[in-house]
């Protein structure tokens, strides 16, 4: 079904059924993403699939208002120009949605999640509405049920770790004994020396670790003499 087709005599209804489809089809995965609390939620994900099918209708919209122009004429018409626009679009609103903490980056699902659903909004907004099915099914199933395999997938685990403490040179070889103590490795280290207060920073990255072990450091370091403060992500 494409633009020019009327659903029962009526080229509205037809209109109405493709904005109709790309607001439940971005709904559905807005839904799954309001679940898990992210950014780009129901409302998000509803405005842009909408959003993009309207702007697909009005690209073929232009290419039938005027495929009567004569070949000579100044005006060229490139109705893709339309969808390459609303991708680059979306690239900034996904921008928007990611967040980068440390070596940790957040916010990447949600943002190919916006990404995915423009593009459902196009296909229902061309009429293609068993692509923007089958699509929709397939954006789901990665959301929905990869997401179970992830306690299976074995991944590298980062921790950021700050610790301030009164400053002596022994401090970095006891901190280097408790990782090595617990297994972890250290992918970055950095330090500040305050010598009015007489206290030294750490700001380190830790990996190595197949589960959760900031309590766990934390109760170690805090043993350390001249420990003052400590806090991990």
């Amino acid at each position: 079904m494409f633009l020019g087709d009327t659903i029962l005599g009526s080229f509205e209804l037809s209109l109405l059924i493709k904005l109709i489809l790309a607001a439940i089809a971005g709904g559905l995965v807005g839904l799954e993403r309001e679940k898990h609390g992210r950014p780009a939620g129901l409302r998000t994900n509803i405005l842009v699939s909408v959003g993009a099918c309207t702007m697909m209708i009005i690209s073929e919209a232009f290419y039938l208002k005027y495929a009567e122009m004569a070949g000579n004429e100044v005006m060229r018409l490139d109705p893709s120009r339309t969808a390459a626009q609303i991708i680059t679009g979306i690239g900034f609103l996904g921008a928007g949605v990611i967040i980068k903490e440390g070596v940790n980056v957040r916010g990447l699902t949600t943002a190919a999640g916006l990404w995915a659903v423009a593009g459902l909004g196009m296909a229902f907004g061309m009429g293609h509405l068993t692509l923007g099915a089958f699509a929709t099914v397939l954006i789901l199933f990665s959301l929905v049920f990869l997401k179970k395999l992830d306690p299976f997938i074995t991944k590298d685990r980062y921790l950021n770790l700050i610790l301030t403490a009164r400053h002596r040179e022994s401090l970095y070889d006891e901190l280097e004994e408790v990782f090595r103590d617990m297994n972890l490795k250290v992918a970055n280290i950095g330090s500040q020396v305050d010598f009015d207060q007489d206290e030294i920073s750490f700001k380190v990255i830790l990996t190595g670790h197949r589960r959760r072990v900031g309590k766990e450091l934390m109760t170690a370091l805090k043993e350390l003499k001249g420990v003052k403060r400590i806090s991990y992500n």
